[in-house]
């Protein structure tokens, strides 16, 4: 007598192992949803099947996702949502499928990060600024922003700094995800080029060309500028003539949209990078620290002392923005003029007068906004103090220092003071290893480029810096893992 139908089945399907099993499930429910969508004529039928794929995917290969939000981050939108709320799109949900895939796989056992890793100073100082930022939520003036805010540094940590650990295995490994992030931003300077042709290229009408992809120049320009140092060494270490010409025409990309962005600080930043790497092939790091310091705390201190910060105080009808005139907008930016840099100026004392409040705690994270109106002076206010962008200090060291206290500020100068000097020791020790050295110095120059710009912006939260942020550390925590081994047949 012949079995039933259903056991022939049962012994079939128990010939295959635990992830055939779902590869068939998935493609079952994909076809299902295909034929009923034919016969519906109801094209909607065919999402569960595409999302149950796209699940899939995520959970077999989650490093696409990881690639793919890349290519897109040059294109990412905000869009506003219920309740005042706003959302990066298609940014911040792959920031959050990341999270929960690159969770997933350390718990889960399915990649493992090595026990020097997990105690590197770069990452104990980063855990270390998570648990006062959580602490010090306690005391904030709007615990829900704050706690916010702690969630949200979380969905960047964990795929840039963790993620980027279990992604980048070899030195070249990193070229990879620099691609991808090259031929995003290299379209959208193509993109931002032919709009802002139509118009001359001129200076007045760049925030206009840059739309909607980009709040401001300064975004834009930041981004391409970060990306110089990745492209310059991923040149260096390409040998196929395809991939060499495929690097300079991205360089190339880069280049012009920052020349054409007129964007000053983004422009002098790659000159300071410049001139960080001779300190670095000297040793004098820690000297240029201690002057940086020694120097900030001087003029730190006079500016207070006696109220000589009242001398700064900008004239209301002089202070003006040149935006047909980019010669005339750098000559009013040094004759303390300029609009942007005096609102600066506002924003600056009003941090210093929120610190002097609460040195210790700060007003909490994500809260400068609108705290800091109570605190202002009128002397300083210009006509673009109205804020309705509701942008905070544009210093990221005085933000932290007015959010999340001195100890929030120490922390975060830590973390800085620590990358720098290890980065320095890194490229000495890699002097055998030009593969990893390269990885050194892109990952350096880079973070460099990016610690320049917090001087004069808050970007660490923005979705198009943020994450190259979090993988210049993760690319130098993994140098030091490379050195660490033994040499390996190297890669040149």
């Amino acid at each position: 007598m012949n079995p039933p139908v259903t056991d022939r089945l049962h012994q079939i399907l128990r010939g295959f192992d635990g992830p055939q099993r779902l590869f068939m499930g998935f493609v079952g429910l994909l076809v299902a949803g295909g034929a009923a969508a034919a016969l519906a004529q109801m094209p909607a039928l065919l999402l569960p099947g595409l999302l149950a794929v796209g699940v899939l995917v995520a959970v077999v290969e989650w490093r696409w996702l990881y690639y793919l939000l890349f290519f897109l981050l040059p294109f990412t939108e905000e869009i506003s949502l219920f309740g005042g709320l706003s959302m990066d799109v298609p940014s911040e949900p792959l920031m959050l499928a990341l999270t929960a895939c690159v969770a997933g796989t350390l718990l889960l056992g399915a990649g493992r990060l090595p026990r020097r890793e997990w105690l590197h100073p770069l990452v104990v100082v980063l855990g270390l600024m998570l648990l006062w930022t959580a602490a010090d939520s306690a005391f904030s003036v709007d615990t829900t922003k704050s706690i916010k805010y702690l969630l949200a540094k979380a969905w960047y940590i964990t795929p840039f700094l963790l993620g980027t650990l279990l992604v980048v295995r070899r030195p070249n490994d990193t070229w990879r995800f620099a691609a991808f992030y090259a031929v995003g931003a290299g379209l959208s300077v193509l993109y931002v080029a032919s709009r802002h042709a139509t118009k001359g290229f001129s200076f007045e009408q760049i925030n206009w060309a840059l739309h909607p992809f980009f709040r401001n120049h300064v975004i834009y320009a930041t981004m391409l500028a970060l990306l110089v140092p990745f492209a310059w060494f991923a040149l260096k270490s390409t040998r196929n003539v395809g991939g060499r010409l495929a690097w300079r025409v991205a360089l190339g990309l880069l280049l012009f949209g920052l020349l054409t962005s007129y964007t000053r600080a983004s422009i002098v930043s790659l000159p300071l990078a410049g001139l960080f790497y001779l300190a670095m092939r000297l040793r004098l790091v820690k000297a240029l620290l201690l002057t940086v310091a020694l120097g900030t705390t001087l003029a730190v201190t006079y500016e207070v002392s006696g109220d000589n910060y009242m001398e700064l105080a900008p004239n209301y009808e002089r202070t003006i923005f040149n935006g047909k005139n980019f010669e005339k907008h750098l000559e009013a930016t040094y004759k303390m003029q300029d609009v942007s840099g005096m609102e600066r100026v506002y924003r600056w004392v009003a941090a210093a007068r929120m610190i002097a409040e609460k040195p210790l705690v700060g007003s909490g994270a994500a809260t400068f906004y609108p705290e800091y109106k109570r605190y202002t002076l009128k002397s300083f206010r210009t006509y673009v103090s109205d804020n309705p962008e509701k942008s905070t200090t544009h210093n990221y060291f005085l933000l932290q220092l007015a959010e999340q206290g001195i100890p929030g500020f120490l922390l975060f100068v830590s973390l800085i003071v620590t990358t720098l000097l290890l980065a320095e020791r890194l490229y000495h020790r890699s002097q055998q290893r030009p593969e990893v050295r390269r990885v050194v110095l892109a990952a350096t120059l880079s973070f460099v480029v990016i610690v320049f710009h917090l001087t004069l912006n808050e970007l660490v939260e923005v979705d198009k810096i943020g994450p190259v942020f979090f993988i210049c550390l993760a690319l130098l925590v993994r140098a030091d893992s490379w050195l660490a081994e033994e040499p390996v047949r190297s890669e040149e």
